[in-house]
């Protein structure tokens, strides 16, 4: 049996948290981060970024970047909406969230550019 490995993480440390599956991974390049967006696209999911401060990142409301990009197929655009909010807003997380639609709920929610807590 394999050892468990343990993600040190505590709410008192804001680098240290964890948000979603991917966030125990080492952090995704240029393109690995197209690759979710194409996957997006192809499952026919709205796209849309958000953006939060570090220290409230662990809340279930991050503000939204504009509207989500209903019926957007084109993975160039959405991804310099998501550089623009990281633009614009240096200092706080973004992340990229596919909207299913049919399942009235989120598809796929990531974490692509990580702030750096004050």
């Amino acid at each position: 049996m394999s050892e468990m490995q343990d993600y040190k993480s505590s709410l008192g440390d804001v680098a240290s948290r964890k948000f979603e599956t991917f966030s125990y991974l080492p952090a995704m390049d240029a393109d690995q981060i197209r690759k979710q967006v194409e996957y997006i696209v192809s499952k026919g999911w709205n796209p849309a970024v958000e953006h939060t401060e570090p220290e409230n990142a662990m809340s279930h409301y991050w503000y939204m970047w504009k509207l989500p990009m209903f019926g957007e197929t084109d993975v160039d655009r959405i991804l310099s909406e998501a550089e623009a909010c990281h633009k614009a807003h240096p200092a706080n997380h973004v992340r990229l969230v596919g909207y299913d639609n049919y399942a009235q709920s989120k598809g796929a929610e990531m974490v692509i550019h990580r702030g750096k807590p004050v």
